[in-house]
């Protein structure tokens, strides 16, 4: 029987009974801790199960009672709960091997304290993300629907979410009299370019040019506006698009210390001088690999700019480098300050693209009026389907850059080119008057040597690694196609056709493009997939989230077919239903027992049999059976603006790439500024390095904590602007562009999103630590660090700022944050969201990211997958062929493959990436076979369960990055 995590379910009331009650009755007569273990898990029985909040300033915000916390983590979990953060990450076994308790019955739900701990964060998780569907889906077109229809909380189809009535699909695309429009036929066969028909009722949802939707209120969007009356209480006169000073923020609270390391030459590196190397913070459990992984995902989920662009037409006159607070005061730099700083007055940088910033239009409720959309809005110039958009277009001038082989055009293009084979180079951009020309490809003068893809911008050699590799992957598959056409010809490869969909289609009848899109089909899924499974797996190191994601993949009960064919059951009877709580929040629990991925993609009957004794009647002419298995949640699915803000994770990068060859993998040959592999210098270091040594190199360096003072110099002094002639410094533009799209600032954001708020800047020194620690103090140092720049107020107890929480009395939260009024506090509120996150220290265990930017994970990791067509009810030969299924499943032609042994307690398949790394070099088999996790450092010996020690594997003892000493606790003030 696998393991059973209990999650939010109608019936967990009855297992959450038998657990407590099993505990008192076991564990009578016991010593003073299990006395004490026992009666708060007694007192959790009589308190029975939350229900789920009926009003946003009800919610769980992650904090349990007494009883739960003692129940689940014992007297540790129950001295954290004062503090703002999670209380789930104090539970028994949530953390490495010092989180297990010893007093168990290994393997029992009702004794073993550790199952105990795990199930109740991943019963937590599921209160928050819960929550989150039910309090934070705000779609900037269609919110008025979901505000104030009777069915708006689960409505499924939006008039705004047609066609335009000029788009030419629409020729293909049925339209009823009442104007509502339904795909079929080939626009429903394959991933469309720019996304439509993604859901057949609702062509345009996710397409390319959509606006972003927001998982925050619009009342607390653009607060430096000061239109919200709360908005204006929170900052009074204290923010703008430029203070606090963007550029001041950057070097004084972002900029690596490299004084261990002069030769740095910020982040540049020394001419001549190949050993030269830059200190920086690292993560002992996440490797460079991990870092590019999901810049090469961003390209695919989001872009704000129009092909790179933003507005020409409109140059910022200033991107800071003006002001800086002294003291109460905000003072002019003077040129020694401003030298002192590094910062630069005479920056500019085009405009962000704005979709609509007129005044926002109101709404008439029962409760006020509210806004009908944010107070800006913005495009998203990709689609926003995980359909790697970024390797195969997602609108026609990008598709004109993706070269297909000529001898084969189901197969990408790749060309014989230094040490192997790559995709090819953009030569030149086209010229004025062939803009529009079909054979030319559009790009921009900067990517001239750069490899031919649909998304060339921020290019380096990790972009590079990527594409190059999927390419590979891809042509892959259509060589693995290839084979089954020659040896079974006339075999059905369960592929269909809408037109004609009783009749099979051998492997032989597949087109070339018929191929193409199968190929891109599957590699979307193995991307989202390796995302899902591996990369988050790692990002988030811990026993719930690794059950977790697991279990929004393959589901909770993988190997038990009765409980996942009845799990199954329940999500299809609470999909049918009109109740919002059913349809939404208890659905999106309940399809973790089965698993998203697939879900709807059968029709078995009767139930409860062997697949050989029922029939599937799902059917490819019902549009209910190939779209039926997603749910939107009520509200059109698009990455929100705060998702695109909580992924600035620039500090994940080194300076200095350690280049290694496989033929002594110990050894770090050079040191190569990242810097110098951009743009079409990545392809020249590609060439030179080949693709298994930059996999190697990626693969065992680690990169770099997500913390304040550890962002890459090099992108502080960007000089990649040759049509704007100037330098930008990246970490302040993230600022400015949150600012500009409306992001709440940092406090406000976490009120917003179910989390509990800070009250000073002493909140973000972590408690767990010994107060003496180097660490604590280097903490202490940088909260009087954040106070500086960011300044105090006296408070003023008269003005509410919020409407998204209240005290815990009830009362409204006002501006002094619980200390007496007229007193001085931090003007935490101020606090920049990019800037908050990272001064996160307080985590969960092997946590990369911070609380804050996992909570808005946590509901748009689920809504992808559960909103995609293509992962859910079309999930099928049909669509796929059955070697597709079977390569997704099974990452990879050959079957299942597992890993030796049960690393951190699990049997474990061989994952996907390290599978698809193996197909495309397998000249890696040496090094990745004792690798787990891909994203993992190659060279760790990942321990006995979730273990972050930093010690090498048996045969890298003597890799020189085992010997490192630790960098030095960064320096607080320029």
């Amino acid at each position: 029987m696998p393991r059973l995590i209990i999650p939010v379910l109608a019936g967990v009331a009855a297992a959450v009974v038998a657990v407590a009650t099993t505990v008192w009755l076991s564990l009578r007569d016991t010593p003073e801790d299990d006395v004490a273990v026992t009666r708060w898990c007694a007192e959790l029985v009589q308190s029975g199960l939350r229900d789920i909040a009926d009003h946003r300033t009800a919610r769980f915000l992650g904090k349990v009672g007494e009883p739960a916390a003692g129940c689940r983590g014992g007297e540790r979990a129950i001295a954290f709960r004062a503090t703002p953060w999670v209380d789930w990450s104090n539970y028994w076994g949530t953390g490495d091997a010092s989180s297990l308790s010893d007093r168990h019955l290994s393997g029992s739900h009702l004794l073993d304290r550790n199952i105990r701990g795990v199930d109740g964060a991943l019963l937590d998780l599921e209160y928050q993300r819960m929550e989150l569907i039910r309090f934070n889906l705000f779609d900037n077109r269609t919110y008025p629907t979901y505000l104030t229809a009777e069915d708006g909380p689960v409505r499924t189809v939006w008039p705004e979410m047609r066609l335009a009535p000029d788009d030419p699909a629409l020729a293909f695309i049925e339209v009823a009299t009442d104007g509502a429009q339904l795909c079929g036929g080939e626009l429903i066969r394959f991933r469309t370019l720019t996304g439509i028909c993604n859901d057949m009722r609702n062509p345009a949802m996710g397409s390319t040019g959509q606006l972003f939707a927001r998982n925050v209120d619009f009342e607390s969007t653009n607060p430096e506006l000061g239109l919200d009356p709360l908005a204006k209480n929170r900052h009074g006169d204290r923010i703008s698009l430029l203070e606090p000073d963007p550029q001041v923020i950057s070097r004084r609270l972002f900029t690596r210390d490299q004084t261990r390391t002069p030769d740095c030459n910020s982040g540049k590196g020394q001419p001549g001088a190949p050993d030269a190397d830059c200190d920086y913070r690292k993560a002992p459990f996440f490797n460079v690999l991990a870092a590019f992984w999901i810049q090469f995902m961003t390209h695919d989920w989001f872009a704000h700019p129009d092909n790179a662009r933003s507005d020409q037409s409109k140059l910022m006159a200033s991107l800071g480098c003006a002001t800086e607070r002294d003291g109460d005061a905000v003072v002019p730099l003077a040129p020694e300050r401003i030298a002192e700083l590094g910062c630069r007055p005479q920056d500019v940088m085009e405009a962000g693209l704005v979709a609509d910033a007129a005044p926002a239009p109101t709404i008439k409720t029962e409760n006020g009026e509210r806004l009908a959309r944010a107070q800006t809005t913005s495009r998203n110039f990709v689609t926003a389907w995980w359909d790697a958009s970024q390797i195969y277009g997602f609108d026609e001038r990008s598709a004109r850059r993706v070269q297909r082989d000529p001898d084969d055009p189901a197969k990408l293009l790749v060309v014989a080119r230094g040490s192997g084979e790559y995709l090819p180079v953009f030569a030149a951009p086209c010229p004025p008057d062939a803009a529009d020309d079909a054979s030319c490809a559009p790009i921009q003068r900067e990517w001239v040597g750069q490899e031919s893809v649909a998304f060339p911008d921020s290019w380096s050699v990790g972009m590079s690694f990527y594409h190059n590799l999927f390419a590979r992957e891809h042509n892959a598959i259509v060589d693995e196609f290839r084979r089954m056409a020659r040896e079974r010809p006339a075999a059905d490869s369960g592929l269909r056709n809408p037109a004609a969909p009783e009749e099979p289609i051998t492997w032989s009848e597949i087109s070339d493009e018929e191929l193409f899109q199968i190929a891109r089909l599957i590699v979307a899924a193995e991307i989202a997939k390796i995302h899902t499974i591996e990369w988050t797996t790692q990002l988030l190191y811990n026993e719930p989230l690794n059950l977790g994601m697991n279990s929004n993949w393959s589901g909770l009960f993988e190997g038990d077919s009765l409980a996942s064919e009845a799990t199954r059951e329940v999500v299809a009877a609470l999909a049918e239903s009109d109740d919002p709580i059913r349809r939404n929040q208890l659905y999106s629990a309940f399809a973790a027992g089965a698993g998203i991925v697939g879900h709807g993609s059968s029709k078995r009957y009767p139930a409860f049999t062997p697949e050989w004794l029922s029939i599937d009647y799902w059917d490819l002419v019902n549009p209910d059976d190939v779209n039926g298995g997603t749910n939107h949640f009520g509200s059109p699915f698009n990455f929100p603006e705060e998702f695109t803000a909580v992924y600035r994770l620039h500090a994940l990068l080194p300076d200095m790439l350690e280049f290694r060859d496989v033929a002594d993998a110990n050894k770090v040959t050079k040191r190569v500024p990242v810097i110098d592999t951009f743009r079409g210098k990545a392809t020249a270091a590609t060439d030179e390095g080949g693709l298994a040594n930059w996999a190697l190199t990626m693969g065992r360096q680690r990169l770099g904590l997500l913390l304040l003072r550890n962002h890459p110099q090099f992108l502080q002094n960007l000089d990649l602007r040759p049509r704007l002639d100037t330098t930008i410094d990246l970490a302040a533009l993230d600022i400015i562009r949150d600012r500009e799209r409306g992001v709440p600032r940092f406090n406000e954001f976490r009120r917003q999103i179910g989390l509990r708020q800070l009250t000073s800047f002493d909140d973000f020194v972590d408690v767990r630590l010994p107060p003496d620690s180097p660490e604590a103090i280097y903490q202490r140092a940088l909260v009087e660090e954040l106070r500086a720049v960011y300044g105090r107020h006296v408070c003023d107890a008269s003005k509410v700022i919020t409407a998204a929480q209240l005290n815990h009395d009830g009362s409204p939260i006002n501006d002094c944050l619980g200390h007496p009024d007229g007193s001085v506090v931090d003007n935490i509120e101020d606090l920049d969201l990019v800037v908050g996150f990272h001064a996160e220290t307080t985590r969960p265990h092997g946590f990369a990211i911070s609380e804050t930017q996992f909570h808005i994970f946590i509901l748009n990791a689920s809504r992808r997958l559960f909103s995609d067509r293509f992962l859910t009810s079309s999930f099928r030969p049909e669509f796929y062929t059955t070697l597709g299924i079977a390569w997704v499943m099974d990452n990879g032609p050959t079957g299942k493959q597992w890993e030796k042994g049960e690393p951190n307690g699990h049997r474990q398949e061989v994952s996907p990436l390290k599978r698809v790394l193996l197909r495309a070099m397998p000249e890696l088999a040496p090094e990745l076979e004792n690798v787990v996790n891909a994203f993992d450092p190659w060279a760790r010996d990942r321990g006995q369960y979730y273990s972050l020690a930093w010690t090498p594997r048996p045969g890298a003892e003597s890799d020189p990055a085992f010997a490192e000493v630790p960098a030095a606790t960064a320096k607080v003030s320029p």
